[in-house]
């Protein structure tokens, strides 16, 4: 039985905002819905138990054109507007989100800054790759002392003629165990505090004095990978910098112009998962019996799946709101902060909500509900932690009215 609440993605889209037309875009936004409930989800508990998705699955990815969703025509991708990317999004949402995770570098920050930053020869280098998948990135900027406050990271790059040699360590780097490339962040010039004097860096994986981590045992997305990343004596030339020498010790400034976008992204993501819940705890209510009655009959559940209908549906117009003002020209940082903070906590309600309605089934492997709690944790902490996000909407707030 689906009980699912269908949105049209036609009726919301504007043709300005429009990388592709309204036709196209249904025809797509079909197509991922029908690859992930006839593909992905079937695999969901396969995934998690062997923490891995299977290489034939990834080539259908590939094949679909999913690992180049965001990267512009010109350079072999769908060229997707923010809009049309959180409406595909929030239909890969609707199945485990390690799915989601091992394209999502490639559409958001493995790929932007070099959409946004890049020299013309590092785009026509890198990006027909990342479009069709056959490069991997990874966004090397996180390290042990240095999360949050980005602007602490320790990794140094010392200029040697028209080289730099890189040494420091990175640390939970999403895909590092798959990537091609990474994308590195690394102070080079210490004179400079704070995120000033960092530069960004395109580093191939296969280049000498680079050196991958165990793959780290997490709290859920089995089957998405992470670990650490060392650099010894790492030597890149002065080209590698992330937008040529202009951008020398700017590195800080390209990482934040990804952000709006990630954060979005992120915030699409929530959405879908959070439907998926609320169908799954749905058809769960109707069904099952106690005291000769289906629990949906009590109100109390359904006051469960109200707020998060609700809260669901207001994170959805939030995000297509602030997707379509960036897609716009507005700038919309306290908003993609806005979005990110209410819906990530918002799924996670949806998601303890979830559990509460099935009950004891809710804890056991058996139903996928347990996966997706554990899962959707992790969303109030990447990209920016719900309590950076108060902090960034907030010092915004008052910087406006100042």
């Amino acid at each position: 039985m689906s009980s699912h609440y269908t949105y049209s993605p036609v009726w919301i889209i504007s043709e300005n905002l429009m990388a592709l037309d309204a036709v196209t875009l249904s025809q797509l936004i079909d197509t991922v819905k029908r690859f992930v409930q006839n593909r992905l989800v079937p695999l969901e508990a396969q995934v998690a138990r062997e923490d891995r998705i299977p290489s034939e699955v990834v080539q259908e990815m590939k094949e679909l054109g999913m690992f180049g969703m965001t990267i512009p025509e010109a350079f072999g991708g769908l060229g997707l507007t923010t809009f049309e990317e959180c409406l595909v999004v929030m239909q890969l949402g609707e199945t485990s989100p390690v799915f989601r995770s091992v394209i999502g570098t490639n559409n958001g920050i493995g790929s932007q800054g070099l959409v946004m930053d890049g020299t013309e020869s590092q785009k026509q280098h890198y990006l027909p790759k990342m479009a069709t998948g056959e490069t991997i990135g990874a966004f090397a900027l996180t390290e042990p002392d240095a999360g949050s406050d980005a602007g602490s990271l320790t990794t140094r790059a010392v200029r040697t003629g028209n080289d730099f040699i890189l040494n420091g360590t990175k640390r939970f780097i999403t895909n590092a165990p798959n990537a091609q490339l990474f994308t590195v962040f690394a102070r080079t010039d210490s004179s400079l505090p704070g995120a000033r004097g960092v530069s960004a860096f395109l580093v191939d994986a296969d280049t000498p004095g680079i050196e991958l981590g165990p793959p780290v045992k997490k709290m859920g997305q089995q089957g998405a990978h992470v670990c650490d990343v060392v650099f010894t004596d790492c030597l890149v030339p002065v080209t590698a910098i992330l937008g040529g020498e202009p951008m020398l010790n700017k590195g800080f400034l390209t990482a934040m112009k990804t952000l709006d976008r990630g954060r979005l992204h992120i915030s699409a993501l929530s959405v879908g998962c959070a439907e998926r819940l609320i169908r799954d705890s749905l058809n769960y209510a109707i069904e099952r019996k106690q005291f000769s009655q289906a629990i949906a009959e009590f109100q109390l559940v359904q006051a469960m799946l109200a707020d998060s209908r609700t809260e669901s549906y207001a994170a959805r117009c939030m995000v297509l709101d602030a997707a379509k003002r960036r897609d716009d020209g507005e700038a919309v940082t306290t908003l993609a902060s806005c979005c990110k903070l209410f819906s990530t906590e918002m799924v996670g309600r949806v998601a303890d909500r979830a559990v509460q309605i099935h009950g004891g089934a809710g804890y056991m492997e058996e139903y996928g509900i347990e996966r997706f709690y554990r899962d959707v944790r992790l969303f109030r902490i990447y990209e920016g932690t719900s309590q950076i996000q108060q902090l960034v909407i907030a010092k915004n707030m008052i910087k406006d009215a100042s």
